[in-house]
């Protein structure tokens, strides 16, 4: 379980030929959201897609490269943390 507020990333896994094969981030806040285990917006590809979370709402992404998928996560922390 994560402390509120926290941002956690988990290890991206890559493959010998530099594959991305798993990722996890997310943002965990239950003073924000009290669903989805507190996480208000998180980036992962389990369940065999890549997918955003963003307060309970699960919704498909392309992807790109993992670099992208950081960029887009810090973009909707920054706008979620400008909102206090």
């Amino acid at each position: 379980m994560y402390q509120t507020g926290a941002v956690a990333a988990h290890p991206l896994f890559t493959a010998v030929y530099g594959l991305n094969l798993r990722y996890n981030l997310a943002y965990i806040n239950r003073n924000v959201y009290q669903g989805d285990n507190g996480r208000v917006v998180g980036y992962d590809n389990a369940h065999g897609f890549h997918h955003r979370h963003f307060m309970g709402v699960v919704e498909p992404i392309d992807f790109t490269t993992f670099e992208d998928i950081e960029e887009r996560f810090q973009a909707d922390w920054l706008v979620l943390r400008s909102k206090k």
